[in-house]
């Protein structure tokens, strides 16, 4: 690659280094070797000569200008691709983490309720599609985010035998907004896994989200037991936030929240 990209330069170059070297050879030469006080560079030459030189020199200046900007593109245009690739890098690794957990616990469940596991199985396939053929677009609307959330929402509501209440209020403006796909999930998910899988009784996951053309505001609040250490930033909510500073620059805010047994997260974004 390195040699392909040298004999591509390589006129570039030698083009250039002429240009310097002629001008400079021509005044050396006379400053040297006719033994001149001082020179004035083409002075002696027809006026046609100094013209022409002077409009090569500018055509030079406006070729090398030209080739500098696209030489800036080209690395800006590298440097999106690489944020590209990094952010479809991020959003693959969201899903196998939960799917992985649902196939442990869809083999547990299979016999001992089979009619449930089957239950589990379609709305799993549900998300993979979701997972696969959207969660590769750049973005998604409101409403197809919305209906995965939900789907989520009722395959935990299958798989745990114990009372949940969840609360979903929704105010969207239009519901073609669009915003990234597979942001809201691992809020959702750490709900779920931190909250409502470690509580006997009275879990519960409260979500409240408002959406127009210019923001986006989502509130996920759940309890959990004291007992239980959620511990330190996990794998999900660091990608989560690294996928916010690549996709949201500063046009996101994620504020996380605990306190008597309540754990609550607002992510706010500018459209």
């Amino acid at each position: 690659m390195k040699s392909i990209l040298k004999d591509k330069y390589l006129p570039v170059w030698v083009v250039i280094l002429g240009s310097i070297l002629v001008p400079l050879a021509i005044t050396t030469y006379e400053l040297i070797i006719l033994g001149k006080d001082s020179v004035i560079f083409l002075g002696e030459y027809p006026s046609a000569v100094g013209i022409i030189v002077i409009i090569y020199y500018i055509l030079l200046l406006v070729a090398a200008l030209i080739w500098f900007i696209k030489q800036f593109q080209s690395l800006l245009n590298i440097r999106n691709e690489n944020r590209k690739n990094e952010l479809l890098h991020l959003q693959s690794q969201v899903n196998p983490h939960f799917f992985f957990n649902m196939l442990n616990n869809i083999y547990g469940l299979v016999d001992k309720d089979t009619a449930a596991a089957k239950k589990i199985i379609l709305k799993l396939s549900e998300l993979m599609r979701y997972s696969i053929y959207e969660g590769e677009k750049n973005v998604v609307t409101i409403s197809e985010e919305v209906t995965y959330l939900k789907n989520y929402i009722e395959l935990h509501t299958i798989r745990y035998h114990k009372e949940i209440t969840v609360q979903f209020h929704t105010a969207i403006e239009k519901e073609n907004i669009k915003i990234r796909p597979l942001l809201l999930i691992i809020l959702l998910e750490n709900a779920f896994k931190h909250g409502v899988e470690n509580l006997r009784e009275k879990a519960y996951v409260h979500i409240d989200l408002k959406v127009n053309q210019s923001s986006f505001i989502f509130i996920i609040e759940n309890n959990f037991d004291a007992a239980e250490s959620l511990g330190q930033s996990g794998i999900g909510l660091n990608n989560l936030k690294r996928r916010l500073q690549l996709a949201y620059p500063e046009k996101h805010m994620l504020r996380i929240d605990k306190a008597n047994s309540v754990y609550k997260a607002q992510l706010e974004l500018q459209l």
